[in-house]
């Protein structure tokens, strides 16, 4: 099959389209003919080597695909070849075929296509429990969203506004904050032209918001700590901005906030109960006209160094994802 492959660590330039052995369906799993896949930052670490697992080189990266089932190993019943499903394997999703739990296996809800699909389970699924799980975020309060136009900000607007939260949408283009406006954000703050601290405080009259939902890090999440109000919690999801903040712990004490980590991927070993329950919610949601999945671009497999240096530069909006036919 033709595969991404990963020879040895490094930069996501230098990997190349090769080809790799078909996988086989051992007990309890099965293998997936690739139709897409999405494009994620943990690609990037992976490839790197600096992720929280290391495969064995040469692997293919990709962390989520769409497509259909190809064989079923021994045990399983849960899904039958053929099946239009969409799968979080952790690696190999940017190649023709891939295998996977079984277990971790969810269909199609209704009219949602491979592309859309093959974005849908990392960054709803980490939204959904950041915010829900992990935020405790409760209707009539105010969600600060950070990113909001790229992949996982923009899903956590969506959410946010399902469960019945004002959003305010962050980010640093004006492109990117129309789209999150277009997706439901109440509010918007271009924070490469405004002072966020002060442009919160302006829009929640200073009281300063309940919850932050912060993929970037850097001199944004210091800057949050002072524009939250009363027992605020702080969503860690990720370091898109390349550094790892340092948080005083005085504005935590003074404030009654909780720093709280969100690590999406362990839930499937941890709390796979809770797992498969979000995703229940989040189909739901789909089926119901609430959520609106936005693919900007789509890439040829060849492409899929490119789609991750897209990724990487901060210039997409909504999700890419890699075409395997294309």
């Amino acid at each position: 099959m033709r595969a991404i492959l990963c020879n040895d660590w490094g930069e996501p330039d230098t990997l190349v389209l090769g080809e790799a052995p078909s996988p086989v369906a051992g007990p309890g799993e099965v293998t997936l003919r690739v139709r897409a896949a999405g494009v994620n930052f943990a690609d990037i670490v992976l490839v790197r080597g600096q992720y929280q697992e290391k495969p064995d080189l040469p692997f293919s990266p990709g962390l989520e695909c769409a497509g259909e089932i190809l064989t079923v190993g021994e045990g399983v019943s849960n899904v039958a070849v053929g099946d239009r499903v969409m799968v979080v394997p952790g690696v190999g999703a940017f190649a023709e075929e891939v295998s996977t739990k079984a277990s971790d296996v969810f269909a199609i809800p209704e009219g949602m296509d491979f592309d859309t699909a093959a974005a849908f389970p990392v960054a709803y699924g980490t939204s959904h429990l950041a915010l829900t799980d992990r935020g405790a975020l409760k209707a009539g309060e105010t969600l600060l969203v950070l990113g909001a136009g790229g992949g996982v900000g923009l899903t956590a607007v969506e959410c946010g506004k399902a469960l019945g939260a004002t959003v305010i949408a962050a980010a640093s283009t004006s492109e990117k904050l129309d789209l999150a406006q277009a997706h439901g954000a109440d509010h918007v703050i271009n924070y490469v032209d405004e002072d966020l601290r002060a442009a919160v405080r302006k829009l929640t009259d200073g009281a300063g918001v309940d919850v932050v939902y912060d993929p970037v890090g850097g001199d944004l999440s210091k800057a949050v700590l002072r524009s939250m109000a009363w027992s605020g919690r702080l969503l860690v999801i990720g370091f898109a901005a390349g550094e790892v903040p340092q948080i005083a712990a005085n504005y935590l004490l003074v404030k009654n906030i909780s720093v709280v980590g969100v690590y999406w991927g362990a839930y499937k070993t941890k709390e796979p109960e809770t797992y498969r329950a979000s995703f229940d919610e989040l189909a739901k949601w789909y089926s119901e006209g609430r959520l609106k999945p936005h693919v900007s671009q789509v890439f040829p497999l060849a492409q899929a160094a490119e789609a991750l240096g897209v990724l990487e530069s901060r210039q997409a909006t909504g999700r890419l994802v890699v075409d395997i036919d294309a």
